[in-house]
This record gives C-alpha cells, structure tokens and sequence, in this order.
C-alpha cells in the first residue's frame, strides 16, 4: 500500500481519546493495533514506541506526535487518535499534543516507513488541517476527515 489512507480504517480512528499522558497515549495505541492484528503483541508494540520516544520525541511541533517503530510484523499497520485534552510530547516547539498518528511498520521496509511519515508530515504541517481534524466529534467523522486530506495530498 503506497498511501497511508489505506491503511486507516474506522476502527483505528478514534476521536476524543481520554488520556493524561504520552506513555498512556502509547499503551492506548498499542492496545487498539494489537486487538485489530493476530500478528502484532501489545507489549511488543508498546516497548517498540517507548524505546523510540527515549531517542528523542515524535512530538513534530503545533500539538501533533507521530509516533512511529519497526516490528517484526507482517505489513504496516497505523492509527489516528484525537485526545480529549492535549498530553506532553516534550515536542521541540513546547505545545501539548491533541493529534497522534502511529506507525508500525515491519522491520526490513524502512522506505515505505520513511514514505509515511512523510506523507503524513505534508498533511499534518497545515494549519487548516489540523483545525478540520480537531472539529471532528465522531470516530467515522475524523476517519472520513483524515482520509480526505491524505487522499488530497497524495493527488497532488
């Protein structure tokens, strides 16, 4: 899957995520990846994302974190969580976290890794993008928000 619309469903979208902290906001993440594949543990997934978080934070600036780890899994799996109330990410630019997208992706596809995150940072870095996301007030209206924006900014 070249684009990561594909790889949201309804199911890993999830608006007004009732968490206090970043290490929360991980265990959240993990659980809800770990329960959508036979294929991927918690515990796994959730040593993976903290072990990053310690090289330095997935906070990118202007309340957005996009976690992110390789795992020995069989294809790329994301999520999308808009908080209840923003969490610190240490992120560079000092604002609290609302926006976190995760990324999972097997150990040996660093490209399509790094294509992702990219893809994901294009979106992300607009301010009108970040307002439409925080407007949302359901799981399918944030998934159906997200997507259009991916899908806009992989069209052009």
């Amino acid at each position: 899957m070249d684009h990561v619309a594909d790889l949201l469903s309804v199911a890993t979208t999830v608006c007004k995520v009732p968490a206090s902290s970043r290490k929360r906001v991980l265990q959240l993440l993990s659980d809800l990846l770990a329960a959508q594949s036979e294929g991927l543990c918690e515990r796994t997934i959730f040593e993976a994302l903290m072990a990053r978080e310690r090289l330095g934070s997935t906070g990118i600036g202007e309340g957005v974190a996009i976690p992110h780890c390789r795992s020995d899994c069989d294809r790329v799996y994301c999520a999308f969580f808009q908080l209840e109330q923003p969490v610190d990410f240490e992120a560079p630019d000092g604002i609290d976290v609302d926006l976190v997208f995760v990324i999972v992706a097997p150990t040996g596809e660093q490209e399509t890794h790094l294509r992702l995150l990219a893809q994901l940072a294009a979106v992300l870095k607009e301010p009108a993008n970040r307002s439409a996301l925080r407007r949302c007030d359901s799981d399918a209206g944030l998934h159906e928000q997200i997507s259009a924006l991916l899908r806009r900014q992989a069209a052009a």
